[in-house]
């Protein structure tokens, strides 16, 4: 875990993944440096800066109903090993919680690799399908490309 300072001031804290090849054998095929430059879509980064305040979702179901994949929250404060936020949306709203990093093993790749890192993303923006079955105040759509056509 490191410290920056963004240009609000504000210090950001990045967190590095600690990723693991699970078979001894092909740990020498895929080295400690190819996974973490890996980035699947329901995996969290291998570097993750995060600040107080900002918007993140998450992508595992840690506690359901509470906290189901596509749960979005707001960064209360960070520890190196527990993330203190504040449910945005649902039955839930409000209701503070604490996020552990866990371990998550991908199945989108060509080998097995354990990835130890909070099961977040930053929440700035999302996909329809994340968006599906959620109630938003604001929404701001960018419809550069047809999004709804083939």
């Amino acid at each position: 875990m490191a410290l920056a300072v963004a240009s609000s001031g504000i210090a950001a804290k990045v967190f590095n993944s600690i990723d693991t090849v699970l078979n001894e054998v092909e740990a020498v095929n895929y080295p400690t440096e190819f996974s973490n430059l890996l980035d699947s879509p329901g995996m969290p980064p291998h570097v993750l800066t995060l600040k107080v305040g900002v918007p993140i979702i998450v992508l595992r179901n840690l506690n359901p109903p509470q906290l189901c994949n596509g749960t979005r929250l707001t960064v209360n404060s960070m520890m190196s090993n527990v993330i203190k936020a504040t449910i945005l949306n649902g039955k839930f709203k409000g209701d503070e919680v604490l996020l552990p990093r866990i371990p998550m093993i991908p199945v989108d790749v060509p080998f097995e690799f354990k990835r130890l890192q909070f099961p977040v993303r930053l929440a700035f923006a999302m996909s329809i399908n994340k968006a599906q079955g959620q109630t938003l105040k604001e929404c701001g759509l960018n419809l550069k490309n047809p999004c709804f056509s083939r």
